[in-house]
């Protein structure tokens, strides 16, 4: 029975054939289990649900609850079936998914398999041990799903995003705000090109550095703030333990002795009364070499987030800690103390797991002398997490006037998203009168105590953070023009880069001959390349993206932007060279191609070449507005789009008309208008019409047709470097 094999496995990194979203791609041989479908398996069905109970609530494309359990007994194939085991374990282990397909190809036994990918490397976990879970049970073995959903799991701690940013990520996508991750950990990019916005974690692009080092010095930022006005308990920095029990008599007992090198109340240690406590706490930062000793506040800790100056959630409660055995690591006392009562039964996913190796957990560690994978000694605390499992919402509590404070002391250290940590006995009331304080102010703050709650509503904290960085209507994209095709597209993407030049634009170019940056060559290698078209998005003096495309860069990597201005199709050319990916008919090309319109913004255009009725057939799949162009102005599909009164562009001898109903504006002179140059001629069309919905004003189109390939022109070098001649533009 163990005939599926995996024959290949690739991650669509963007917009694909698929889905909008990246997902990762398998290809898969059943054997002789193409003739076996799930209900002629004696006991399989059976065996499946018992091992993953949750397939019941997968509609799959029944639409309703239950849906694949009704194909399960009808009968459906191994692909299908791996589909919904992999869905279910990404599920289980925490990371929702919905979207799966599996299609047969040409070849008999062969499958593609396709599921949404979050993240590659998770998605490729969930796919192996989907993989041994199913083969386990077509074989009638035994398969414990519990490790197969931690090892998923793991694999989301390890490469996904953490909570913090992840919330952030989220709201951005409400918000139709495209991100990018910029590296393996929590370095994201919103928006596109020159109107980018950067966090790392929860920290912005705004913070400056300067901030960051006061926030980072415990007693530096005390001092700024106590020098405002802001009330902040009395402290001392000291080097030895002699010093901080003279600090602690001085103070007054009881104290809290913390790490110099930040204000964060994590790693703090509480209520030393005694000479003994003292020199002890002391001695649990040697490594620092210096502590600090500060006067205990009576009251409860709340942590208060201010984002752009307002404080936008508070909660308060304890801490989390963990005790010590002597033999286990951090990670593994989490696990047995606190990670284990939450976990349901049959591995389902817990509703709050802690990481030892979460960023913001390691940094607190660390201020503890440890790390995840340290083993403390028998009985000994260790703080997880400063207000934890045990934190309760109080947003709607806060004083107007403590809401002042916080923002204030936000503002004199220099964050604009912070983390502002106040004991007082009543947040409900102003400090002044209940001794309270401001102990500390945070850069980079976890999210992650307002977003998992023991009571209380999660505040909308994510949402926030993209308000204030992204002011209301702005989705922070420039425009984006994607030509595809296989036919003198280089020639169309050169030609709208000039264009747009012209029109006072610093313009990023990825095409088959290079890319450019502001009229500049950086790269001669194949620009259709994903790698190198991301390339363009990041760059952040972009103010507008023009990239080439392809049918086999589509089926190799998707589009690597998630949604464009402009989306130009001008041939369905080029299938013989696609038999890898199981494109052997010219009529395949529809399903490939329509992929650069299907991403075309609502308020963009999809710009399709009239002469390819196949391709006037993909107006319909556009969510924003379509033009023709064609060099035959008496088209059928020219026609009748300008008798609905939508836009064209045709040729009129060697003039360029732009129509629209009974309104024309002609461009006298602009193309060859013989027979031989009739390529040339339907590119200069396509590049006039996507120039045109983009809405460059007409004289700047005429002079970038009438100077493109020209001296003047910086492209023109590049026409040979991709099939085309240097003298392919109009003679003059």
């Amino acid at each position: 029975m163990d005939d599926l094999r995996l024959l290949r496995v690739h991650h669509l990194r963007g917009p694909n054939i698929w889905t909008y979203r990246p997902a990762l791609e398998v290809w898969l041989d059943l054997g002789r289990l193409e003739e076996r479908p799930s209900n002629t398996i004696p006991g399989f069905n059976e065996r499946l649900v018992a091992h993953l109970p949750g397939l019941e609530e997968h509609h799959c494309g029944v639409g309703e609850r239950g849906g694949f359990l009704q194909r399960l007994e009808s009968g459906t194939y191994a692909g299908h079936i791996l589909e919904h085991v992999v869905i279910e374990l990404l599920n289980l282990a925490g990371m929702p998914t919905a979207f799966g397909q599996t299609r047969s190809t040409s070849q008999k036994g062969i499958y593609r398999m396709v599921f949404r990918a979050r993240d590659e490397r998770v998605a490729r976990t969930a796919l192996a041990e989907g993989y041994r879970l199913l083969t386990a049970i077509l074989r009638g073995e035994s398969f414990d799903v519990a490790p197969a959903v931690a090892a998923v799991r793991d694999e989301i701690a390890r490469s996904y995003l953490d909570s913090t940013t992840a919330s952030i990520v989220a709201a951005a996508t409400d918000r139709g705000i495209p991100h990018i991750r910029l590296d393996r950990g929590n370095l994201v990019q919103f928006g596109y090109g020159a109107r980018q916005r950067r966090i790392w974690e929860s920290q912005t692009g705004h913070t400056s550095a300067i901030a960051q080092e006061i926030a980072r010095d415990g007693e530096l930022s005390r001092a700024q703030l106590a020098t405002c006005g802001i009330p902040v308990p009395e402290s001392r920095v000291v080097h030895s333990a002699l010093d901080a029990w003279e600090a602690a008599q001085s103070l007054g007992l009881p104290v809290i002795m913390k790490p110099s090198e930040s204000g964060r109340s994590r790693g703090m240690l509480a209520d030393l009364g005694g000479e003994e406590a003292v020199c002890a706490a002391f001695a649990s930062f040697a490594s620092d070499a210096q502590a600090i000793v500060e006067r205990q506040i009576p009251g409860t800790m709340h942590r208060l987030l201010v984002v752009g100056g307002k404080v936008v959630a508070a909660v308060k409660g304890d801490g989390t800690w963990v005790t010590g055995d002597g033999r286990s690591t951090v990670q593994e006392l989490v696990d047995a103390q606190l990670n284990s009562a939450a976990t349901a039964a049959n591995g389902a996913a817990p509703a709050r797991i802690l990481c030892a190796f979460d960023p913001e957990i390691v940094r607190g560690l660390k201020r503890q002398g440890l790390s995840a994978d340290a083993v403390p000694t028998a009985g000994r605390a260790v703080l997880v997490q400063s207000i934890g499992r045990n934190a309760v919402d109080c947003t709607d509590e806060v004083h107007p006037e403590v809401s002042r404070i916080a923002s204030l002391s936000a503002r004199i250290v220099g964050i604009d998203l912070a983390g502002v940590d106040v004991v007082a006995e009543d947040i409900a009331k102003p400090l002044a009168g209940q001794s309270g304080a401001v102990i500390a102010v945070h850069a980079a703050p976890a999210l992650r105590m307002h977003l998992e709650l023991a009571q209380g509503e999660a505040r909308p904290v994510g949402r926030a953070i993209i308000d204030h960085l992204f002011a209301e209507g702005d989705d922070g994209r420039i425009p984006v023009i994607g030509v595809a095709g296989s036919r003198c597209t280089g020639r169309i993407v050169r030609l709208i880069a000039w264009i747009m030049h012209l029109g006072g634009r610093y313009v990023g170019l990825a095409c088959r001959a290079g890319l450019c940056f502001d009229r500049r060559r950086v790269d001669r290698g194949d620009g259709t390349r994903w790698e190198s078209a991301r390339r363009l998005i990041t760059h952040y003096a972009v103010e507008t993206a023009v990239l080439e495309t392809n049918a086999a860069a589509i089926l190799r990597d998707g589009l690597p932007y998630d949604r464009c201005e402009i989306g130009v199709v001008h041939d369905l050319d080029g299938h013989e060279q696609l038999a890898e990916h199981d494109v052997l008919e010219p009529s395949q090309m529809f399903k490939v191609m329509r992929t650069q319109v299907d991403a075309v913004l609502s308020h963009g255009a999809a710009v399709l070449h009239a002469a390819d009725e196949r391709i006037v057939d993909m107006a319909e799949l556009c969510d924003g507005a379509v033009v023709l162009y064609a060099r035959d102005g008496a088209n059928a599909a020219i026609v009748a789009h300008r008798a609905a009164v939508g836009r064209v562009v045709f040729a009129r001898g060697k003039s360029i008309v732009l129509a629209s109903g009974d309104e024309e504006t002609v461009f006298p002179d602009l193309l060859h208008g013989e027979s031989t140059h009739a390529k040339t001629d339907e590119a200069t069309l396509a590049g006039v019409a996507a120039m045109w919905m983009h809405g460059i004003e007409a004289d700047v189109i005429v002079t970038g047709v009438a100077t493109f390939g020209s001296d003047l022109d910086p492209y023109s070098q590049m026409m040979s470097d991709d099939g085309a001649t240097a003298g392919d533009g109009r003679v003059r």
